[in-house]
């Protein structure tokens, strides 16, 4: 279980800042930093790098920027040998500011793209490398693409100087057997390049999933505290740990963030493991629908959500 290689990424404020818009506090997020570097976690994803023409400050957070200054603001005065990672949508950002890496607290850059938008993807890895990025390739909804135009996009990567390529299961859809598939894929036509892994919990498998990706050798592993995220959530980061038995790793700051935080804002804002999200778990689709429907006065009406989930299809 300890591989001294492998690599774990906290996501708590990325994904979590898709259930209420990247509102975090800001007191929340230092917590929430401090615990993770107190922890041992490699990296710490603050948010995405969105540009405001295409989301405009009135309808989010700071979390769906992540300016520089923003950030220092949150990591001033604390000690950490965390690195700090943000996410940028290359299918959606018309423009990316970035400085040098060497003028920024940002360390690592996680390019998020579909199957069919691998060039755009290609073409911020350009910019994002020049200028001194650790970068990622986060290929998402994988479970809904065929298997030969993968292919052709991962052949596409493995020209690049990406340090991990992830297989994102962005609708909680595989079981271990998929995983596995998958994992061996990405090393066959990304070959010398780390493999990462990202699970959603719609079956309650983002746990099983992850570690089926681990004895595989994917060793870039995301987790996000108390499992917190879109719809389902995403793989624990506690669980992660509790796996990993990394000496390094330090469970107790983890445990009093959760106590502090998470639990008092799970009663403000839902996810995790639902049966709406399984429904479009098992049906691999994106849980949007879901997502919707628990935000209705029918939000327990799961036979009629199900009907309806199949109406569509």
């Amino acid at each position: 279980m300890f591989r001294e290689e492998i690599k774990v990424l906290d996501c708590t404020i990325r994904d979590g800042g898709l259930i209420n818009n990247h509102y975090f506090t800001d007191e929340f997020v230092r917590a929430a930093y401090k615990a993770i570097s107190e922890a041992g976690i490699d990296y710490m994803e603050m948010g995405y790098r969105s540009c405001r023409t295409f989301a405009p400050e009135s309808d989010y957070g700071p979390w769906k920027y992540c300016d520089d200054d923003k950030i220092l603001e949150i990591t001033d005065g604390i000690e950490s040998n965390t690195k700090i990672s943000i996410m940028v949508d290359a299918h959606r950002v018309a423009e990316q500011e970035f400085k040098p890496v060497d003028q920024s607290p940002v360390d690592m850059i996680r390019i998020a793209t579909y199957v069919k938008d691998i060039d755009k993807a290609i073409a911020m890895y350009n910019i994002a490398h020049d200028l001194g990025y650790e970068i990622t390739m986060n290929i998402m909804a994988i479970s809904a693409e065929i298997e030969k135009d993968l292919v052709e996009a991962l052949k596409q990567v493995a020209d690049t100087k990406v340090l991990a390529v992830y297989v994102v299961d962005s609708y909680g859809y595989f079981y271990c057997e998929q995983i596995e598939h998958i994992v061996k894929l990405y090393q066959k036509y990304v070959p010398g390049k780390e493999i990462g892994i990202h699970c959603h919990n719609n079956q309650q498998l983002a746990f099983a999933n992850t570690i089926e990706g681990i004895i595989h050798n994917a060793n870039y592993v995301d987790g996000s505290l108390f499992g917190i995220g879109r719809g389902a959530g995403n793989c624990p980061l506690e669980l992660i740990m509790g796996f990993l038995k990394n000496p390094k790793f330090q469970l107790a700051p983890i445990l009093k963030v959760i106590q502090d935080y998470m639990i008092p804002m799970q009663q403000e804002i839902e996810w995790g493991y639902m049966i709406p999200y399984m429904v479009t778990g098992i049906l691999n689709e994106h849980p949007r629908s879901a997502i919707a429907m628990r935000k209705t006065k029918d939000k327990d009406k799961y036979a009629e959500f199900y009907e309806q989930i199949l109406d569509m299809m």
